[in-house]
């Protein structure tokens, strides 16, 4: 595939555009409406892979502004969701920079510290700046649910990006 075509293009920044859609659609909370305890934060496991193993993919500026979106989407104060994906960012930054190959356990482990840090961030805020009510077990639910998911999205986004790049880490 040409890398100047308009196909490659569009296919290159699929990944921008499933966040973008992900954080307009509300998809987690329809999840949750269907299915009792089943919920997932999926931006954070877009966000997470992508910037570990290409962040010329989804740029820091983007992911910024989807938080915006989302925020405002779901109806948190505005910035919340923003500073959330950020520290996702910079732990995704740090072990890329850190580690010379990646493995699944190694990304999963890491993914754990990134979404610990970045729960906690996201519902202290919540729970200091506004009066928006959630539940820790919903909390708990969450974060299980998306790390059990983490390596099936992993091996997903993987055979993409093979078949977008050719070749696995950068």
């Amino acid at each position: 595939m040409a890398k100047h075509s308009l196909f490659y293009k569009i296919y290159n920044a699929g990944p921008i555009l499933l966040l973008y859609y992900l954080c307009i659609s509300e998809v987690d909370t329809n999840l949750e409406k269907v299915f009792e305890i089943f919920t997932l934060n999926f931006q954070i496991i877009l966000i997470y892979f992508w910037v570990l193993k290409r962040p010329e993919i989804m740029a820091n500026g983007h992911i910024f502004l989807a938080g915006l979106i989302n925020d405002v989407v779901m109806g948190y104060p505005l910035g919340i969701s923003s500073l959330s994906y950020l520290i996702i960012i910079f732990v995704g930054t740090y072990v890329r920079n850190k580690s010379v190959n990646t493995t699944i356990a190694s990304d999963w482990f890491t993914f754990l510290m990134a979404m610990i840090f970045s729960n906690l961030l996201f519902f202290s805020l919540l729970n200091n700046f506004s009066d928006l009510e959630f539940s820790y077990s919903k909390i708990g639910y969450n974060m299980f649910f998306t790390l059990f998911m983490f390596p099936i999205f992993w091996l997903l986004f993987n055979i993409y990006q093979m078949s977008l790049i050719g070749s696995r880490d950068a």
